[in-house]
């Protein structure tokens, strides 16, 4: 495996693959890597002969009061996990080298409508972050399958949409959330929780399973739903921004007749914000 910083790196490798007929597969993450991610990998190697990982803390898709500066950055760490995995090579780029001209007035990717829901209320800009440095990496890398976590939902939905609309060429293939045994959804910012909080931090789950066994025996009052587990979710010490039940395929009202629901729900546990999802088939 080799550890790449820089955009011209990344670009002969990948040409020498090329030309060897091989096909490439790319994972997007921001380092602090976890079992979650690794399953991408795995993924990307059953898919591909290459697999690409690139380790970016994006500062695009951070708010003003969230945790850029204190985000962990572990690249040592993250490729000793890497290699074993059958990662072939890590692109580490500086923010310069991914922004040579600066943050300010840089070109950037919108996908109006899904990037305004959900996360969008609460996360103004975020999505636009992460539309344009995806967008940025898959110039860069040219793959030909791109593994993303079902875990932020809305943002495979997001990428996907992306890639459908600009006719890039490659697939967008979304991976099974990796949960802890006690059902907490795998995450870096996991590690933010502390003793007291780790405990309650899988009643997040607990409460949209809950909301998925009232949808499969029949119960269609979506927002009666919707706030019964919300208050659940304050009791136990969650302050929700939202906990939603929508169409898996584009984030609307829920619709008669559809596939079923996705649920979807952000809440702060102390200082650290949790997201989830769960999919119900109809």
């Amino acid at each position: 495996m080799r550890l790449v910083h820089t955009v011209a790196e990344v670009r002969r490798e990948i040409a020498a693959w090329r030309a060897n007929g091989e096909s490439v597969g790319f994972v997007a993450t921001m380092g602090n890597l976890h079992a979650g991610h690794l399953d991408l990998v795995a993924e990307a190697k059953a898919k591909t002969d290459r697999v690409v990982a690139s380790i970016f803390v994006n500062p695009l898709q951070f708010g003003p009061n969230e945790d850029f500066d204190r985000y962990p950055r572990t690249l040592p760490d993250d490729c000793a996990r890497l290699d074993p995995a059958g990662c072939d090579l890590v692109f580490a780029p500086s923010v310069d080298e991914m922004y040579p001209r600066g943050r300010s007035n840089i070109a950037q990717v919108s996908v109006p409508g899904i990037s305004g829901l959900l996360e969008g209320e609460f996360r103004p800009g975020f999505f636009e972050g992460v539309a344009t440095v995806v967008s940025i990496l898959f110039h860069i890398v040219q793959p030909d399958f791109a593994m993303f976590g079902r875990k932020d939902y809305q943002q495979f939905m997001v990428i996907r949409r992306m890639v459908a609309e600009l006719h890039m060429p490659l697939q967008v293939v979304g991976v099974a959330t990796r949960r802890e045994p006690d059902g907490l959804a795998m995450s870096s910012r996991n590690q933010y929780l502390n003793q007291s909080e780790r405990p309650v931090a899988p009643g997040l789950f607990r409460a949209l399973s809950a909301v998925a066994q009232r949808l499969r025996t029949g119960s269609r009052d979506f927002q009666a739903l919707e706030d019964e587990a919300k208050k659940l979710l304050e009791h136990q010490g969650f302050k929700p921004q939202y906990l939603a039940i929508r169409d898996p395929d584009d984030l609307g009202a829920p619709r008669a007749g559809g596939r079923g629901w996705v649920l979807l729900v952000a809440a702060h546990l102390g200082r650290t914000r949790l997201i989830d999802n769960l999919e119900v088939a109809a």
